[in-house]
């Protein structure tokens, strides 16, 4: 048995009918171009064969003396875990996110190793999808994004076993030691821990009770307002999704001077922006949001490896640029703040400077007095083309967790040159949550207009259409010279066959 880190055993101690603590991820494939009819049917019946799991997939949680701990499922059955669905007609991607909402609000049974895989297939061009949910206390954001990478090939001639019964270096590398360390050791363990942990502590603490400047950019705890977003939540789940141009994302940050995280942050605040207005909901003071800082380049060490930071989202600005740069600002203030700090002080300085949430939603006092009002994640992806038995994958959706007074999850994912864009709601809460999508969209071309991008791009397209016209005068002229001569040529071969 191996025992569950602090942050890992929070998201089962969190966990509740109406406050499921998993993630997923929705992939959507297209098949060879030889694929017979029955390719998911073929696909499913190979990975049958595959009986057995390996670790992460094959732990489960147990509870004992108050801690939780991972061991091994002797009992572990493969039809449990992979399920077979078809979308109802007409198979649209409307219908697909449909059915994700629904699956991502069941729980899973912990009696179990805590993952679920889904393949479903129906839709338009024998295209189908896998929707692949994982507990958050075995698995983070990053952790399942590489997972997944990892799993898939990056040919369409190379097949790979399927994600269960793969082996993944950072969960099946065991450090075996041939006497276990001596009290001394332990205690110089710990103490070596606690020199990191206590001054992240005491940082986290002071971000708790400091107030911030009129000048600073800086988000701290409770400087959130009020939202519709901060409310009790119900079970029932509405997800939304879109990929957009990474490029032009890109374009925007050399434009504004930003990177792309900020303009991701930018583009949210202003679709937030949007919604609330059209709720009447809007106010005055800046929404701020809750970032996951991944820290797994600091170590190999597996489960959840984050810190946070908080950033203002400015949306109390109304000029698209200018809340980018304050945002800009907000995001600086805070990496300046957590860059220094070795990882273990990273993980403590943001756990403690979150802590009162659990408090808050006990009580119900996060719902006037919110710590942050919505979550943004940005999770990198991988940049090649992947496949799964062939089968191209096109593109990629996360899918996170809402929770009490944090009725609204915006966390978005690489793939190539892409960016998935995954609104994870309680559907009681946020009404209309697809329209969430228009305003994303509205939000990057009111950046793009800002900073001129629009109009580069019709100087460029004009360039380019009155280059196509030169050249087709140059085709054009030349041949009716040239046509002259073998016009008789012609002629007489015409009358030939004639004759």
């Amino acid at each position: 048995m191996r025992a569950l880190n602090p942050t890992d055993s929070a998201f089962l101690w969190m966990e509740t009918r109406n406050q499921p603590m998993h993630v997923a991820g929705l992939n959507i494939y297209t098949p060879p171009e030889d694929a017979e009819p029955d390719y998911v049917g073929r696909l499913l019946a190979d990975w049958g064969k595959h009986l057995s799991a390996k670790p992460p997939f094959n732990q489960r949680p147990v509870l004992k003396m108050g801690l939780w701990y991972w061991e091994e499922d002797q009992e572990f059955e493969l039809d449990y875990h992979v399920r077979h669905l078809a979308l109802p007609h007409p198979g649209r991607i409307r219908e697909l996110l449909a059915m994700v909402s629904r699956l991502h609000g069941n729980l899973m049974d912990r009696n179990r190793p805590l993952w679920e895989i889904y393949v479903i297939e129906g839709l338009p061009g024998g295209r189908f999808a896998t929707y692949t949910k994982i507990h958050h206390a075995l698995i983070d954001g990053v952790s399942g994004a590489k997972l997944m990478a990892q799993s898939l090939s990056t040919t369409a001639e190379e097949q790979k076993p399927p994600v269960w019964d793969q082996s993944f270096p950072k969960y099946t590398r065991a450090k075996r030691v041939s006497t276990p360390p001596s009290l001394l050791q332990q205690l110089a363990n710990v103490a070596r821990a606690g020199r990191d942990i206590l001054p992240g502590v005491g940082s986290g603490l002071w971000d708790i009770v400091r107030s911030g400047s009129d000048h600073s950019a800086s988000a701290l705890p409770f400087q959130a307002p009020p939202t519709p977003f901060n409310v009790e939540i119900s079970g029932s789940r509405r997800f939304a999704s879109q990929s957009y141009s990474l490029a032009r994302f890109k374009r925007i940050g050399e434009a504004a001077g930003a990177t792309v995280n900020d303009v991701t942050l930018a583009i949210c605040a202003g679709a937030l922006r949007k919604y609330l207005e059209a709720q009447n909901a809007l106010p005055k003071k800046p929404l701020v949001a809750m970032v996951p800082v991944s820290l797994h380049g600091e170590t190999e060490a597996a489960g959840n490896q984050v810190s946070v930071l908080l950033a203002s989202l400015a949306t109390h600005i109304a000029d698209p640029l200018k809340r980018l740069q304050r945002i800009v600002q907000s995001t600086k203030e805070a990496k300046e703040r957590l860059l220094p700090m070795p990882r273990l002080q990273k993980m403590a300085h943001g756990i403690t400077s979150i802590s009162p949430m659990g408090a808050g939603m006990v009580t119900g006092t996060a719902r006037k007095r919110p710590l942050f009002n919505v979550v943004i994640s940005n999770v990198p992806g991988p940049t090649e083309t992947l496949y799964l038995n062939g089968a191209r994958l096109d593109e990629v959706y996360p899918v996170s967790i809402a929770t009490h007074y944090l009725a609204l999850n915006i966390t978005i994912s690489g793939y190539g040159d892409n960016l998935g864009f995954g609104y994870i709601a309680c559907r009681r809460s946020v009404p209309a949550l697809q329209r969430m999508l228009d305003y994303t969209q509205s939000s990057i071309q009111e950046l793009e207009a800002s900073l001129q991008l629009q109009d580069a791009d019709r100087a460029v397209a004009k360039k380019k259409t009155a280059a196509r016209k030169v050249q087709l005068k140059e085709v054009v002229a030349k041949p009716a010279a040239v046509k002259k001569r073998p016009a008789k040529a012609k002629t007489q071969s015409a009358r030939a066959l004639a004759a």
